[in-house]
Order: C-alpha cells, then structure tokens, then sequence
C-alpha cells in the first residue's frame, strides 16, 4: 500500500482546491492572510474572483464565510489550527456549527510538527474542541493521497466540517484510486494482538511500530481513523472484542482527542485496556519537529512501547 511519496497534507489541500474549483463553480474559498503557508495561494491562482484574503481576522473570516454559505456557497476557510479553532471557536460555534452552514473549516500547521513556530502555534487542542460542537464532522488524513479523497467528499457533503492539516512533508501510506468513506476508518495491516488505532501523521508511525512488533511475533492491527466524527465506533468495537488491547495514537493532547473518543467507545460496549500516545497536557517548544516528537512522546517507538506496556 505504502508509494513513499513525500508531500504535505496542506500542499494536497492546495491542489484539491484547484481541481474542486473547476468541479464545484459555487466554491469559495477564504484565507486569513496565511495563502502562502496555507496553500489557498493556489485557487487564489486558478480562481481569484472566488477567493478572498480577510486579513488577519480569524473571527471576521469565519463570520463572513457563515454568510456566503447561507447565501448558497460552498466555503472552504483556511488559517493555522490555532487560529482556527482557538480564536475563532465561539463564531465557528454559533455562526457555523449552530446555523449548519456549509462552511469547510480547512485548518493547516497542526500538532507539534509546526515546529520551529512554538508553543503558541502548536495547537493540541482542536480536535477536542472541534468534535464538542453538535454536526461539525471532523476529519483527519495522514497523507497526501487521502487528504485529496477526504477533502473531495468534505465538499460533496452538506454542513460543517473540521479538516486538520500538518505543515510536515509525510510519507504517503494509501496508493492514488483507493477509496474513502468519511465516517469509515480503514484497516491497514491486520492483527489479533493488539490494535493500534491511530489518525494524521501518526498512522505512519503505527505502521512502522507494527512492523517492529512482528519482529517480535506481535502481530499488531492498524487502524486509520481518519474520521474522528462521525466515529466508526464498528471498527472500534471489533477491534476491542478481537484483540487483548487498544493503543491509539495522534498528534494531539490526549485529553479530549482520538484517545478519548475510543475510550468513550469501550468503555461503554467493550471494555479493554488502552493506552495512549499523544501530547501528555503540556504545552511543546521551539524545535524541529521530529526533535520535538521524540521529547514529547508521538513516535513509532512511543507506540511500540505502549504496546508491550499494555500487553
């Protein structure tokens, strides 16, 4: 499955664009003075009587994009996942989640790997924030191939949606053809041992843990769950029953995200042990990402050693 194919998830989200425009003529899309680094540079391009640059106004952006998906649009809006979720989260609340507008909240630069930017642009919090609000579907791809997929069928749907992002080239997992369903995770390698369930970059770090254990005669399942709401709560379950443990695994506090969600799940249809990988309630540092990853715990080997501690 893997093609070794280094790319961005937000360089995928440019190119998409791009195609999308051509496909939807009543998509909009809306940056907060971060086209270059977003990647909406690249629709500016293609596009520029649909694109519009709202400064650096997160809230004034996210008011504006509510508006043109009432008047019949379909908007993907675009900052860094802080800004995004964290300054403008009342009016992504009220003005977006409450009304059910139209309105792809297409945040980039999340999690540790924005690096160098620091504690203030790393944002560990959105998903947590993001799966609070009632109808947001939220969506997380771990390389260039399925953000591209996820990103089309984001745009197909009707409602809010939370895409998330990451500044770091990754290495592509899934081939160009294969076929999403948000809302549906995908089992990547199978195994009865234990079942590491992981979404974003870390699905790569999942499968490089699994190939560790096997060495060992682990023979670990890995999921992507790409999709953190609507949850595939199916996959879950079987993985619970099916298995002697759960490690899950993202780029992401471990309060409220991806380690949550599956616990919430187990808990109450399959209880099992589990343990989680992730950002451990601290804030991170300036540093190049995969220093930063090592220091705070989101590797393959992080994943691997949960797996022996919990088995």
């Amino acid at each position: 499955m893997e093609n070794k194919i280094k790319k961005a998830t937000r360089e995928a989200y440019g190119e998409a664009l791009v195609e999308m425009g051509a496909e939807f003529p009543n998509l909009v899309v809306m940056d907060a003075d971060l086209s270059g680094s977003t990647k909406t540079s690249m629709f500016k391009k293609a596009y520029p009587d649909r694109f519009f640059n709202m400064g650096i106004a997160e809230a004034n952006l996210y008011g504006a994009a509510a508006g043109l998906a009432v008047s019949g649009k379909i908007v993907c809006a675009s900052t860094f996942a802080m800004f995004a979720t964290g300054r403008a989260f009342e009016i992504i609340r009220n003005s977006i989640g409450y009304t059910h507008a139209n309105v792809k909240v297409c945040a980039t630069h999340a999690g540790i790997t924005v690096g160098e930017d620091g504690a203030s642009h790393q944002t560990f919090e959105d998903l947590a924030l993001m799966r609070t609000i009632p109808g947001m579907t939220v969506v997380n791809p771990c390389d260039s191939v399925s953000a591209k997929a996820l990103l089309h069928k984001v745009v197909e749907m009707d409602g809010p949606c939370y895409v998330r992002l990451g500044r770091a080239a990754v290495e592509n997992l899934y081939e160009e053809g294969y076929e999403f369903e948000l809302g549906k995770a995908n089992v990547l390698r199978e195994g009865n041992d234990v079942a590491i369930i992981a979404t974003g970059l870390m699905v790569q770090d999942a499968m490089a843990a699994a190939e560790k254990l096997a060495d060992e005669g682990i023979q670990a399942r890995v999921i992507d769950m790409h999709t953190i709401k609507p949850l595939d709560e199916d996959i879950i379950i079987k993985a619970a029953q099916e298995t002697k443990a759960i490690v899950t695994a993202e780029e992401h506090s471990v309060i409220g995200g991806l380690g949550s969600a599956v616990a919430e799940v187990v808990t109450k249809h399959a209880p099992t042990r589990i343990e989680m990988v992730g950002q451990k309630d601290t804030f991170g540092e300036s540093g190049k990402p995969d220093e930063l990853r090592e220091k705070y715990g989101m590797t393959a080997n992080d994943i691997y050693m949960a797996v022996k501690t919990v088995l």
